[in-house]
């Protein structure tokens, strides 16, 4: 990542607050917001990086891989019987429901369970080790989401006119 990006990153400023759910506290959500004086030029570099975040960390993996990647990791568990027609239903839920991770999460996710539980892992059990392995990628690509949008309503404002407090303060 450029290094003047890096720095518009590292400037931005961070809210964190508690959230709350129906059964409680449920984390601590965190709002990121990119500091003054970001430029076109910023916006061009963050869209970049956010583009090539998308394509090599982010794009969601092939319905084959996650097929084969479920059904590996299931095998390792003794289940019931099955219908063929109700194992092929299962295995598209499973790969609708994981479809929208990355290859990479959804692999370290299956290691993760395999190396640590002794059942058969849910699809929401497995959603959650997704979500948690792709929580760096996501954050920062929201800031760059943040840095891209707020370079626009720069390049947005940059040809107005001044308003009439403006040019009241001017005088």
């Amino acid at each position: 990542m450029p290094a003047p990006l890096q720095e518009l990153l590292a400037a931005g400023h961070t809210e964190r607050r508690p959230r709350f759910s129906d059964n409680g506290f449920d984390g601590m959500a965190e709002t990121w917001s990119p500091p003054v004086g970001v430029t076109v030029q910023h916006a061009a570099l963050a869209q970049r990086a956010l583009d090539d975040l998308r394509m090599t960390a982010l794009p969601p993996a092939p319905t084959d891989h996650v097929l084969a990647r479920v059904l590996t990791l299931l095998s390792h568990f003794p289940s019931k019987a099955m219908t063929p027609d109700v194992e092929r239903l299962v295995a598209l839920d499973w790969a609708e429901d994981l479809g929208e991770y990355p290859a990479w999460a959804i692999d370290a996710a299956a290691r993760q369970w395999r190396r640590s539980k002794k059942w058969r892992p849910s699809i929401a059990e497995m959603r959650d080790l997704c979500d948690a392995l792709c929580t760096g990628e996501r954050a920062l690509a929201e800031r760059l989401q943040a840095v891209v949008r707020a370079g626009r309503a720069d390049q947005a404002g940059a040809g107005r006119a001044p308003t009439a407090g403006a040019i009241r303060r001017m005088r």
